[in-house]
């Protein structure tokens, strides 16, 4: 027999079930290969904490039910190969039995996309020990296993002269812009997609409850419930990245497909193609990416480590390219080349920053089609003396392929 949220934070039972969870989730690392690095195993503990981080901002912090916000994810927070050229403003909710009013300005923001999502969540999550089941228990819970019901791209919102806009979030049908929730709901995003934040004026955006509730003090209840959130998320997405590399990224290293069903997995939404894999090379070697862009609003190639997050060289501008800072060549294709140091020889140069393996990604948004992309694996040191010219006896592996 469960017992009630409010008993279980004032006994401390709900910090327990807390603490225990991340500890199942910690140990979750040896389900990876025996090989797996000294380095990726550092950034799998740290990666841990950021998990920690981002369940308290969203589920502690941000889940008032007379408080909505739109708040953007925790500085450094990379879940599921995240593009540094997008912020995602995030609105949490128990329920969707209210309604709310979206209110902002676009800037000169291109481009951005409101989704509202669901995710396995019992009414009695507050009142129960998760620890104890384990990665069983997301069957039933899990904050992570994310279903887009609909979604709102910017393309089909009305704006005033001067880019302001509304757009009402309710179960009910609205005239105008309107973005449709289900009584399952339990949150909203915004994805923004920036071309060159230097040159841009940003977004505002503020979410509003149409009811206007007055706000009230936390209760035990509410910190019961926020804490069993905080711990599922960070489970969930460990097990997220272990059954991607098992199951859901393609079995033969260095191929990056597209796949609808993985993409959408985690909340995706169909404005866009996705496509992942696994990179592999040891350090004196280099993988050459090659492709063709379709028209898009935005691509970007990247690489992350084994827990699909951002290299540590983001920051400063590297392990990725975008249609916009990318160099390309004389057919318009683009040549990028995966490596620990540049070669010097053109193309574009993505810094791997001592990592041997990883994900790929490869995002287009509001593609024409999907492109298709070859992979080499070469000798950096060949690369170097050689040139691109290395490549005609290097076998091509083929990738790009679209599925469901």
């Amino acid at each position: 027999m469960s017992e009630p949220a409010s008993s279980r934070l004032l006994s401390g039972k709900a910090w327990d079930d807390f603490c225990d969870t991340l500890k199942v989730a910690g140990r979750m690392v040896e389900e990876f290969p025996a090989d797996t690095s000294d380095l990726d195993r550092a950034e799998w503990y740290r990666y841990l904490t950021r998990l920690a981080r981002n369940g308290f901002e969203r589920f502690v912090e941000n889940c008032e039910p007379e408080r909505p916000r739109l708040r953007d994810a925790p500085w450094r927070q990379s879940i599921n190969v995240q593009c540094p050229d997008q912020d995602h403003l995030l609105c949490e909710f128990i329920n969707g039995e209210h309604e709310y009013r979206i209110r902002g300005n676009r800037g000169t923001l291109p481009y951005f996309v409101m989704a509202a999502w669901s995710a396995p969540q019992p009414d009695d999550l507050g009142a129960r020990n998760w620890a104890e089941r384990g990665v069983a228990g997301l069957a039933e819970f899990d904050p992570t296993n994310l279903t887009t019901t609909a979604f709102l791209m910017s393309d089909d919102i009305d704006f005033d002269a001067n880019g302001d806009f509304d757009v009402i979030v309710s179960r009910q049908p609205r005239d105008g812009n309107w973005l449709a929730l289900r009584d399952d709901s339990v949150g909203v995003l915004v994805r923004t997609v920036h071309h060159d934040r230097a040159a841009e004026i940003p977004p505002t955006m503020r979410i509003e409850r149409l009811d206007a509730p007055a706000p009230r003090p936390v209760g035990p209840k509410d910190v019961s419930q926020g804490l069993a959130k905080a711990g599922q998320v960070v489970l969930g997405y460990a097990e997220q990245v272990r059954d991607w590399w098992a199951n859901k990224l393609p079995d033969e290293p260095n191929r990056i497909v597209f796949s609808e069903g993985t993409y959408l997995s985690n909340g995706g939404v169909l404005d866009r193609l996705h496509g992942f894999g696994r990179w592999k090379k040891p350090a004196e070697d280099a993988l050459v990416v090659q492709f063709n862009p379709p028209e898009c609003e935005y691509w970007i190639l990247q690489i992350c480590n084994l827990w699909h997050e951002n290299l540590d060289v983001y920051e400063d501008g590297q392990g990725y390219i975008t249609k916009f800072n990318a160099r390309y060549e004389s057919d318009g294709s683009v040549r990028a080349v995966i490596a620990d140091a540049d070669p010097g020889i053109g193309g574009n140069w993505i810094d791997s920053f001592a990592h041997t393996t990883g994900v790929f990604s490869l995002r287009l948004i509001k593609p024409t089609e999907g492109p298709t992309v070859t992979i080499h694996r070469v000798p950096l040191g060949r690369l170097r003396t050689e040139g691109f010219a290395c490549l005609e006896d290097s076998e091509a592996i083929s990738s790009g392929e679209v599925t469901a």
